[in-house]
């Protein structure tokens, strides 16, 4: 039996909001030795209208109770939060790849970096809207190509991919080396001076 109800509701509310999980009325029962469960279930009743019409309310899942912010109220607590990530060394080998050699496959992707592209790098760059699959080559296979998208553009501030820093720019900006990337081998008897000695490594 209730003696007091307004405290037994105040006890319930505060049990209900301070559980760490939706509880059952077996649950609260422990806090009410004395009274049974359809008095429970009363009291969550009063307790849920109560809460009608409120940012918060009373609700019953199976059996489970808790409580949970109004569901009218969802799109506007939905808040879009913008978080700055940095692109892995292998995504921004790829996108300059693609924004260089575009069309492009993930095969000639591979063959230019030297090293195995794997399928997480294609994902975040898609995800970021730079990147988009293109026309498939009519070549055995029917690889897949990827292209850069309006995104990419609008995100590095380029009208058109044609936009795109020269090789003497990135090198003016000390983004490239300027040593040739490739040096040319000498011929086997370049290798010797006039005594047959090995030549010095130039760097030393």
């Amino acid at each position: 039996m209730i003696e007091n109800r307004q405290e037994s509701l105040r006890l319930l509310e505060a049990m209900i909001f301070a559980a760490d999980k939706p509880l059952q009325v077996g649950d609260m029962m422990q806090w009410f030795p004395n009274v049974d469960e359809g008095e429970i279930f009363e009291l969550l009743k009063t307790l849920r209208q109560d809460y009608d019409g409120r940012g918060i309310t009373l609700v019953d899942n199976g059996g489970y109770w808790s409580f949970r912010t109004a569901t009218d109220l969802s799109e506007q607590l939905n808040m879009e939060v913008e978080v700055d990530r940095k692109l892995s060394r292998a995504a921004m080998e790829t996108l300059a790849i693609i924004a260089y050699h575009q069309p492009v496959t993930r095969a000639e992707i591979e063959n230019i970096r030297g090293v195995a592209t794997g399928r997480g790098t294609l994902d975040i760059l898609t995800e970021s809207g730079w990147v988009k699959p293109g026309r498939r080559r009519e070549t055995p296979g029917r690889p897949l190509t990827w292209v850069s998208t309006s995104g990419f553009l609008s995100h590095f501030g380029l009208e058109s991919i044609t936009d795109l820093p020269g090789i003497d720019d990135l090198k003016s900006a000390g983004l490239l080396d300027r040593r040739p990337a490739v040096q040319t081998v000498p011929l086997s008897g370049e290798l010797f001076d006039e005594g047959g000695e090995d030549a010095q490594d130039s760097d030393e």
